[in-house]
């Protein structure tokens, strides 16, 4: 069996985004793009399992061109609308129209067990059962709470947030849990991100990274850290969840919470300011971690243990 020290999982995706100011754009992406992209300058070995339709293979060049493994099934490619209705970049306002269907056992390759990140569009794509049967074959887990809370009504395809009632035991049988401060939000009903992180951690979260647009705070083991983003535009707003997920735990495989938390929001800072995928170099992320606005302190925040 081939040997990955991590592999993403979930749909291709294209995304006509309407933002608050500024014309309407096509957007293409998803978790199963942004994430492996973001982790393969770490020059780790990366593998992303996904789906696409047969007509939209130029999807797949860049991951190709990076050196990540595909493991891909013939699906209609998944499409989303995301209206921005405020100057805040939090708040969005997605559709489902088209999407590539849920993922089983059976779509898991021939790998040996590894780090592998669960990134959903929607609930309609993992379940707790799948989560439960990777566990036992020995992966560890990372999951972005996207993939549950965002709740999709079946007769206009608008995703709202929702609660999610096993989120407890969901916790508790994974190893890294993303989720941005509105899922945070649906999940605790607190704003704070502080409080986010402790309640998850409460509930058997091991390891917590929340995004918000200022930044990314990161608990563990009792303790928070908290780093901040640099970009100068949102031109890039879309993927930026998927592609810290990739940079952070790219860089946690061998390095401590904080170093990973540091990387990967200079890395997504350096994402966000322009649209598609991040396309820099590993200096250009060495670079902007010297930023000092990069190790700003976050306001009213402190690091405890």
């Amino acid at each position: 069996m081939s040997r990955y020290d991590i592999a993403f999982m979930g749909h291709l995706a294209t995304a006509t985004v309407v933002p608050f100011h500024g014309p309407t754009f096509v957007e293409r992406g998803g978790p199963a793009f942004f994430g492996p992209l973001a982790a393969s300058c770490l020059g780790k070995k990366i593998a992303a399992i996904t789906r696409i339709g047969r007509t939209e293979p130029e999807l797949l060049e860049p991951l190709r061109s990076a050196g990540i493994a595909l493991f891909v099934e013939d699906q209609e490619t998944t499409q989303l609308r995301v209206v921005h209705p405020s100057e805040s970049v939090d708040e969005r306002q997605v559709f489902l129209v088209k999407h590539g269907g849920r993922f089983s056992l059976g779509d898991i390759p021939g790998i040996e067990p590894c780090l592998i990140h669960l990134g959903g569009l929607s609930h309609q794509e993992f379940s707790l059962e799948l989560l439960q049967a990777l566990k036992a074959r020995g992966f560890i887990l990372s999951v972005d709470m996207q993939s549950f809370v965002w709740q999709v009504k079946a007769e206009t395809g608008a995703i709202s947030l929702a609660d999610l009632s096993e989120k407890r035991e969901l916790l508790g049988l994974v190893d890294f849990v993303k989720v941005d401060v509105v899922e945070g939000e649906a999940l605790t009903g607190t704003r704070s991100l502080q409080d986010q992180a402790r309640i998850l951690e409460d509930w058997g979260s091991r390891e917590t990274v929340i995004t918000c647009s200022d930044g990314a705070l990161a608990r563990s083991q009792g303790k928070t850290s908290y780093a901040r983003f640099t970009n100068r535009s949102i031109a890039g707003r879309t993927g930026r969840g998927d592609t810290f997920s990739g940079a952070y735990l790219a860089h946690r495989l061998d390095r401590s919470v904080e170093e990973s938390l540091r990387f990967a929001a200079a890395l997504t800072s350096i994402k966000m300011e322009s649209t598609g995928p991040f396309t820099g170099s590993l200096k250009d992320v060495l670079d902007r971690m010297g930023d000092p606005d990069s190790t700003a302190s976050y306001p009213g925040f402190f690091i405890s243990g």
